[in-house]
């Protein structure tokens, strides 16, 4: 059995239990259906925006219409003169710690006099109706004066810019010098690249009950990646000890990285310790645009030396991230976009700076691919020109430079496990292409709108469109880096429930949609040998598991339930005189090596029952040379290709993306069709950044926050895709396994790209690409 988190609709603040019945043979590397699956198609998934109490209040948010504002007054008369409402909240009322943040508490809970990007929060309201926190929220006066937003990252940090924050614009520079960056080429190709603001999009909005405790404490139930995180920003903003503020996770409708930071989880408790009474906010879509982070926009400067024979000689980049208004995991951002700016090639000599700076625009933080996307847009794009220069094939330049296990990266990290770069790109190339459709379609027959460019709106039939053929490699670290003690804790416990063997598996990872609730079932039952499995909801009550971000949870939370298992194992050998090493768990049954079955593992528990709890750590990493960058500063390296073919209409400026193919190492498929929804997830949201998914900022004012006018792909925009997964097993990680979520979006958006240049002729610097980038003007 699995126990699912967020199942059926709750009536009260609980993560209650769905179950799905366990086989001994579905453990790792079986396909196993997601527990969840068919309750979240059939629409019985309980998300926490479902979450539900008596006697509850709604909680709602006033934020700023301003990037950059000084508050004169605010009035508040009118919002407590609403029949209904129960409290209005300003940074006045907050108890502790005035800011939070991921790796800097720089960001105010409540607005404190300054205003620093366009929907930062600046009071909260609770009242017992959604709509009447709403028309408070509408009733109050604030008065503003309006100040010039600091917009374009790459000026702010130019001296005489004007501060965002008194410190200064720079939240991080991280510098890479190996070999010597000006050694002689035969060919200098230069670029400069721009990668537009991609936000999240996922479907579930921020949402979440806080609940008053008994003790004085509070309970929050709440849609996460991390509760541990939550848990001491929260406790500090509150004034209060971390144990007195106890967190569950609540059903999650996607993260993808915009879940790392806080949005509402502070307002929900203050807003309920205030009252006395539960208090449940839900974001509106428009809302949810403005209460998270997104990918960082960049400016990307790159020049590669080539020579004549088609080998890499060195590597000069600069780079430029905007940040936004407060500083969330921008740091780590930037190492990831240092560290992998060169790509997956063999580069002798490098020069790498990549800045990120504070600005008037949205916060920026975690998205999937973290760093690495925006890098890997500007150097697969060098790539495809230096071929183009060199009159090579690209995807034969890209395997002459390709590094390979034993290369060393610009940080002098060796890579010391598969690294099948040229692998992966021979196997997309080699896929067999599909077939061009038939100019008109058969004789007397209109073509199928559906397969041209603009689709069934009717704008071609044909006349005008090329065919074009991409490709694309990425790298990204798994992990989080640097020397960041990087653990998840897992308690196993096993027993006889109605007279058959149980485990239950218990951790605080966050199941965000990635399956992960899954794999930990399927790793208990491979190392235990028991069908009945079950996953214990995910809260603070155990040790940290960390976030479920960084294609991180199968490997660390993999590992640490892996541990607990054997740990269970071995002490019910210990305490039953077998060796354990002699034995093993199958269908029940207590085997040995040399004798066979002994017994039943329900006779030989009888009413005893084995817990353990144990954190795991993968191996170390270490902080870069602040003056080099040198240094082993990652766990694990993770590659995937892409081939996109596209048709261009080249005289309206539309794509359609008629296949993609990708190869991708995973190192061991822990769960197959759960490693192909990941690869075709991933890849959905690299073609969204190609194609159409940009939030359009001016003058620091958001233009699209809704998704009328901010366009995601849908089933119609997704072609076939031709997956090839390589399982080469790092000898470093559980079960041999990699990190799956990331790889794909990274060479997703450039072999997209790379696809409409060849059918164009046009550079394309800049994503996404938009129809008068293509049409010739």
């Amino acid at each position: 059995m699995t126990t699912v988190p967020g199942t059926p609709a709750p009536a009260a603040p609980a993560t209650p239990a769905g179950l799905a019945t366990g086989r001994a043979d579905a453990g790792v590397g079986a396909s196993v259906l997601r527990p969840d699956g068919t309750l979240k198609v059939t629409g019985e998934f309980a998300f926490s925006s479902d979450l539900w109490m008596a006697d509850m209040l709604w909680g709602a948010t006033l934020r700023s219409p301003h990037p950059r504002a000084r508050i004169r007054s605010i009035d508040i008369t009118g919002a407590l003169k609403v029949p209904g409402v129960a409290a209005v909240l300003s940074a006045d009322d907050v108890p502790g710690r005035k800011t939070f943040g991921l790796e800097a508490a720089d960001q105010p809970v409540l607005a404190d006099g300054q205003i620093r990007y366009q929907g930062q929060p600046v009071l909260i309201i609770a009242a017992d109706h959604p709509e009447t926190a709403r028309r408070a929220a509408a009733a109050v006066r604030a008065d503003y004066e309006v100040l010039t937003p600091v917009t374009n990252a790459e000026a702010a940090l130019q001296p005489g810019a004007d501060p965002v924050h008194p410190g200064g614009n720079l939240t991080r520079h991280v510098r890479i010098r190996r070999g010597d960056p000006r050694a002689q080429a035969d060919i200098v190709v230069s670029g400069r690249y721009q990668v537009g603001m991609q936000d999240q999009a996922f479907l579930g909005p921020e949402s979440g009950l806080a609940v008053p405790a008994e003790d004085g404490g509070i309970e929050l139930y709440v849609a996460t990646q991390w509760l541990h995180v939550d848990q001491a920003q929260i406790a500090a903003s509150l004034g209060m000890p971390e144990d007195k503020v106890r967190l569950v996770l609540a059903g999650v409708g996607g993260a993808f990285g915009a879940r790392e930071d806080l949005s509402m989880q502070i307002h929900a408790c203050l807003l309920a310790l205030h009252t006395g009474r539960p208090v449940k906010m839900v974001y509106s879509r428009e809302e949810s645009f403005f209460g998270h982070v997104h990918r960082h926009p960049a400016t990307l400067y790159y020049e590669h030396g080539i020579t004549a024979a088609g080998r890499l000689v060195s590597l000069s980049a600069r780079v430029y991230l905007d940040g936004g208004a407060y500083m969330s995991s921008s740091p780590a951002v930037v190492a990831n976009a240092a560290t992998l700016g060169a790509g997956p090639y063999e580069v002798p000599n490098v020069a790498i700076d990549v800045y990120a700076a504070y600005t008037n625009n949205p916060p920026c933080g975690a998205m999937r691919g973290f760093g690495a996307v925006q890098a890997a847009f500007a150097y697969e794009s060098q790539m495809d020109e230096c071929a183009r220069r060199l009159g090579l094939d690209p995807v034969e330049f890209r395997i002459r430079n390709a590094m390979s296990e034993g290369s060393v990266m610009p940080t002098g990290q060796i890579v010391d496990s598969a690294a099948p770069v040229a692998e992966l790109l021979r196997r997309v190339r080699d896929a067999p292409l599909p077939a061009r459709p038939s100019p008109g379609g058969q004789a007397g027959v209109a073509p199928d709108l559906r397969e041209l460019p603009g689709g069934v709106s009717n704008t071609t039939h044909g006349e005008g469109v090329v065919r074009g053929v991409g490709y694309a490699v990425g790298i990204k670290n798994v992990g989080f880096s640097e020397g960041f003690d990087d653990y998840s804790t897992a308690r196993v416990r096993l027993e006889v429930v109605a007279g058959e063997p149980a485990v239950t598996v218990h951790t605080a990872a966050a199941e965000v949609g990635q399956g992960l609730v899954t794999v930990q079932a399927q790793i208990a039952r491979t190392e235990l040998g028991v069908d009945q499995v079950v996953i214990h909801p995910a809260d603070t009550t155990v040790g940290s598991a960390g976030s479920s971000s960084a294609s991180r949870q199968t490997y660390v939370t993999g590992g640490a339930v892996q541990a607990a298992c054997a740990a269970v194992f071995g002490l019910a050998g210990r305490r039953f005189g077998v060796p354990p090493g002699d034995l093993s768990l199958a269908g029940g049954k207590i085997v040995s090596q040399a004798a066979g079955v002994l017994c039943e593992l329900g006779t030989l528990l009888g009413t005893e029952v084995i817990e353990e709890t144990v954190t795991w750590r993968h191996r170390p990493t270490y902080p870069l040379d602040p003056e080099t960058g040198q240094g082993n500063a990652h766990v694990q390296y993770a590659f995937a290709a892409h081939r996109a073919v596209v048709d261009v209409d080249t005289e309206l400026g539309l794509v359609k993306v008629v296949e993609l193919a990708s190869a991708q190492d995973v190192g061991k498929a822990m769960n197959p069709l759960a490693v192909a929804g990941q690869i075709h997830g991933g890849t959905a949201q690299g073609l969204g950044l190609a194609l159409m998914e940009e939030i359009q900022v001016s003058g620091g004012v958001v233009r699209n926050p809704s998704f009328t006018d901010y366009l995601i792909p849908t089933i119609l925009d997704m072609p076939p895709m031709k997956l090839d997964i390589l399982e080469l097993a790092d000898p470093h990680a559980p079960y041999g396994l990699r990190g799956v979520g990331e790889p794909p979006t990274i060479s997703s958006t450039p072999a997209i790209v790379a696809a409409i240049r060849a059918a164009t002729g046009r550079p394309l610097t800049r994503i996404p690409v938009r129809p008068d980038d293509i049409v010739q003007c």
